[in-house]
């Protein structure tokens, strides 16, 4: 396991099914193009964290049926992605960083895009239920369901609280992993899990100061946008500390070991002092007139914010690469 008021009529979603209908746009679309739907930065992540939980569960499974399970759970999240794309249409035609996506682009149609978000779901849930067991896939399926419908179609548009709710959507892939390994739910699964769920709102909330106006211009209730970036920032210290502490509980259980007690007391730290530098910043109090489909481009005040949320990729990473390494050492 990442944003207007709520509706799909009018200029905004004309956009991209009046321009994706007429013969050029249904023309354009590409293999890239349908890779792009997937979101294939979060599906990396979503891949990555699936596979340490199945590294990291007590219980082992096949390698041809391992690399199956991982696939499967990959085909899952791109479903999810692609059915995201599908609802965000309007307001990714709004937003910079957005705007050039398949459908506000006009290179698919949306029935098209739902289609094949729907064909990849089923797929994936059938999928990885032959590859491991009913329990992984009931886990992604609920994962997709929880992503499109409490998420997308739900959280985002209405309550600053989108991140930290459906926050959980990118937080099940361990989980499915573990399970898909046949280590059911258990205690160690649940706490990475947490990790990721608090992991979260600092690592979105940064991303927010800096593109408050970005939100804005699409009517997405961000909690800079909503609150404030003064809260927002305070959140983020709160959020960071509670992170810390999740992930500093591995050391306690069968999944730590020497390596990542060691890379994750680093890697705490860091985290904590970005943290801190943000909230001691301004971030977020000047909305930027920068319209920039960088999500790094920044104004000066705002590199703390800019610098957390990178470091804050860098951070999931490596901690749950500790954890895997550590337990195949």
């Amino acid at each position: 396991m990442s944003e207007a008021v709520h509706h799909h009529s009018g200029s905004l979603s004309g956009l991209g099914t009046a321009s994706a209908s007429t013969p050029m746009g249904l023309g354009t679309a590409s293999p890239g193009d349908y890779y792009a739907l997937m979101k294939p930065r979060v599906m990396s992540l979503v891949v990555f964290t699936a596979m340490v939980g199945l590294v990291a569960a007590p219980t082992s499974i096949n390698p041809v049926l391992a690399l199956a399970s991982i696939f499967f759970i990959a085909v899952g999240a791109g479903a999810a992605g692609a059915l995201n794309m599908w609802y965000d249409r309007d307001i990714d035609a709004v937003m910079s960083r957005t705007r050039k996506r398949p459908l506000p682009a006009g290179k698919m149609t949306p029935s098209s895009v739902l289609s094949f978000g729907i064909i990849m779901s089923f797929i994936s849930v059938l999928g990885l239920a032959s590859a491991s067991n009913y329990l992984a896939a009931g886990l992604l399926a609920f994962t997709i369901f929880y992503y499109f419908v409490i998420y997308s179609v739900w959280l985002k548009r209405k309550t600053p609280q989108n991140i930290v709710i459906g926050g959980a959507a990118g937080a099940f892939p361990p989980m499915i992993g573990w399970a898909a390994a046949g280590g059911g739910i258990m205690a160690e699964s649940l706490l990475l899990f947490a990790i990721i769920l608090l992991w979260t709102p600092p690592h979105f909330w940064a991303l927010a100061l800096y593109k408050q106006g970005d939100y804005a211009k699409a009517g997405i209730p961000m909690m800079p946008n909503v609150k404030g970036a003064k809260s927002t920032r305070l959140q983020i210290v709160i959020y960071a500390v509670l992170l810390v502490a999740a992930s500093s509980l591995i050391a306690v259980t069968p999944l730590s070991s020497p390596l990542y007690i060691g890379v994750a007391a680093l890697l705490n730290l860091a985290f904590l002092v970005l943290a801190f530098k943000v909230w001691l910043s301004k971030a977020g109090d000047k909305v930027t007139g920068l319209d920039e489909a960088s999500l790094y481009k920044v104004r000066i005040g705002e590199k703390c914010a800019r610098n957390l949320f990178a470091y804050s990729i860098v951070y999931l990473f490596a901690l749950f690469g500790a954890i895997a390494a550590g337990q195949m050492l």
